[in-house]
């Protein structure tokens, strides 16, 4: 196959996802008294549940923005004035938004209200090292009585409440807007899950137009499937838990593992499986040559891992570990200085292919301009009419926001080297950020690379624990990418998303702080009414201190950084990737199939199994019968529908579990 036969095959894979929706030629401002009316309603009336719900089980209620939107639907249809699909898109969003209040500041509040007197940290003998600007001391009354109306918290709250934000709104908004003019202006990337939101939200907004009737058919269908499996999945463990000492589960959560059982002939290899059926819609939507990459992966680590145990490299693991513990203990002996390298490569790829598109891009649009009206062309020029803004803006702005974080981190913890902090605001961020939202763009999938912040504090000699609270400016904004091209897919304004952040965030903090304080003040956290956050909690803090103690201790004990730290297989990651990725290219295969190899290599087989079941069954099956281009339209409506119909079922059962709890309270 020539070079130009592999551009076109590639080419015409991202257009065919692309091409899901049309893009519009109009845009609308969405930012109207109906989203307003629905941020207030979802904060007021679904917030508390969700708090309730994530302190219970560690989850939420993850249709609280479906349900607001079908609710201000029928509302708008019986006032006569039908919801456009603007304002539907932004009610969505906005909804999920308000729900962020559930691990929003204040929940953050109460976790280090816990953990500034927890056990793990009386045992540490750090008790009374806490910085006053994180958290109020250990006995103060603001802990004691359980109330954030304490001049305690105000340090803490106009730093991590206030100050941040703002930070990161100006972030979000230049460095995440730029994001995306990269990866879906310049570089053509398809987003393949952007039409999810878009397309659901679609469905409602326009159920009563007969055109598009189908996606509402398709959506009720996807309602009705995850209210059938929500039931014994989510429904049959909360109802349970709440009157048996014990909940009963019919699909293990979060996963039935099986590495203890396989570990005779796959040592080392976490096995098992998620049993979501969620998982096989989304096998059905991401590219198959994703798939397809991520399959040879888990195969390759089946056969790997049990290689470098026999060759001892991974020499952590031990028979009987299951799938968390074999996870670690893998991370530490190979997979996460391995796992760095193949970030690295994935970038040194990206930008290199971004460059290479975004130079062809320049020349085209300037030779067409010359050819047209001489040879003026400006590349930073604005779209029209999707409320975008200036490029220049972006770069000084996050210039602006980011130099104040470093400022103001400095202002914390005064010895930390300043290069540090310059190198994680202006360029570990800025490029981890493009990663993200170019793994985002190809298959929906985001990357990580962990302990980098860790080891750059180590490095730096700092002590103490200031050093590991401060504000770090370690982000990534890569997922704003994505939001702005589901706005775009919906015509609707960029405007409008600015305007309604500045909205909801005043009013997340007002609603966070009312329904944290009397839920906090109402019953311990963490306490037996709360099993999730007794147990997680005390979990969470004993691996921070892991870290912790390496600026804290004597210096004698060796840290898991220490041990997971080997540049050698960073290296090694990063010539596998890059070398990989230039056969594959030879050979014609298309960069999401590197892309799906590095989301699977190394990691565990739970979450993929039902993935690729899902997308052999829309490959040789669904394909065939319904043709490709409309299976792709059809199905995001479907898990759209799907997600709301199970988190009905969470919502039905936190409504249950409030009532018992409250009548169990009642005097007899």
């Amino acid at each position: 196959m020539s070079n130009r036969a592999r551009k076109a095959h590639s080419d015409a894979e991202l257009e065919l996802y692309r091409g899901i929706l049309e893009e519009p030629t109009e845009y609308k401002d969405a930012f109207t008294w109906t989203t307003v009316l629905g941020a207030i309603f979802c904060g007021t009336l679904m917030l508390p549940g969700a708090i309730y719900l994530g302190l219970i089980n560690g989850g939420g209620l993850g249709a609280a923005p479906w349900v607001t939107l079908i609710i201000f639907s029928e509302v708008s249809r019986r006032a006569m004035k039908n919801l456009n699909r603007q304002e539907a898109v932004l009610l969505l969003h906005v909804a999920g938004s308000m729900m962020a209040a559930q691990t929003g500041v204040f929940a953050g509040f109460v976790y280090k209200a816990y953990l500034v007197n927890s056990d793990p940290v009386m045992s540490a003998g750090l008790a009374g090292q806490f910085p006053t600007w994180w958290a109020p001391p250990a006995d103060s009354l603001a802990i004691a009585e359980r109330t954030f109306l304490h001049r305690d918290w105000l340090l803490p709250f106009l730093i991590f409440g206030l100050t941040t934000w703002l930070l990161g709104f100006i972030k979000r908004y230049t460095l995440g807007y730029a994001l995306f003019r990269l990866t879906s202006d310049f570089e053509r990337l398809p987003f393949p899950f952007a039409p999810i939101s878009a397309q659901g939200s679609m469905a409602i907004a326009e159920a009563h137009d007969k055109k598009n009737a189908w996606k509402w058919r398709a959506f009720s269908s996807g309602t009705m499937i995850g209210l059938g499996f929500g039931i014994f999945y989510v429904g049959l463990p909360v109802i349970s838990g709440a009157f048996l000492a014990k909940p009963m589960m019919i699909f293990p959560i979060p996963w039935y593992d099986m590495t203890t059982a396989t570990e005779a002939i796959l040592p080392a290899v976490p096995t098992g499986i998620v049993w979501h059926l969620s998982l096989i819609i989304t096998g059905m939507i991401i590219p198959w040559r994703a798939i397809q990459g991520t399959g040879l992966a888990i195969l390759l680590t089946f056969v790997l891992n049990p290689i470098l145990v026999k060759t001892g490299v991974l020499t952590t693991w031990q028979p009987g570990m299951g799938t968390v513990d074999t996870g670690i203990s893998n991370n530490i002996d190979f997979y996460f200085s391995f796992g760095i390298g193949c970030a690295m490569g994935i970038a040194v790829i990206s930008l290199c292919q971004t460059g290479k598109a975004m130079w062809s891009n320049i020349r085209e649009q300037h030779k067409r301009r010359r050819e047209l009206v001489g040879d003026r062309h400006d590349v930073w020029a604005v779209p029209p009419g999707r409320g975008d803004w200036s490029l220049k803006l972006c770069i000084v702005g996050y210039f602006l926001a980011a130099t104040a974080m470093c400022s103001l981190c400095k202002w914390l913890v005064p010895d930390f080297p300043v290069i540090f902090l310059v190198f994680f605001a202006f360029i570990f961020t800025p490029v981890l950020s493009y990663i993200n939202a170019r793994m985002i763009a190809v298959n929906g999938q985001h990357v990580d690379i962990p302990f980098i912040k860790e080891g750059a504090i180590l490095l730096s000699g700092t002590q103490g624990l200031n050093v590991w609270l401060a504000p770090f400016p370690e982000e990534n904004f890569g997922a704003m990418a994505q939001s702005f091209r589901v706005n775009e897919l919906t015509g609707t304004k960029f405007t409008s998303l600015i305007k309604l952040d500045l909205f909801r965030m005043p009013l997340t903090i007002l609603l966070g702080f009312i329904f944290w304080s009397f839920i906090w003040y109402s019953s311990e956290i963490p306490s037996s009414t709360f099993p999730f956050t007794e147990i997680m909690w005390d979990q969470r803090v004993k691996g921070a201190l892991i870290m912790w103690s390496a600026t804290t201790g004597d210096g004698l004990v060796e840290t898991m950084f220490d041990k997971a730290f080997k540049p050698g297989l960073i290296g090694i990651g990063t010539f596998f990737t890059c070398s990989m990725f230039l056969i594959l290219q030879r050979f014609g295969a298309p960069i999401m199939f590197v892309y799906g190899f590095v989301r699977g290599i190394g990691h565990s087989c739970h979450g993929f199994i039902l993935e690729i079941i899902g997308a052999l069954i829309a490959r040789f099956y669904l394909q065939k019968k319904y043709g490709r281009s409309n299976l792709l339209r059809v199905l995001p409506v479907v898990m759209a529908g799907y997600l709301v119909g199970e988190g009905l079922v969470g919502m039905a059962c936190v409504a249950v579990t409030l009532i018992s709890k409250a009548i169990s309270g009642l005097p007899l």
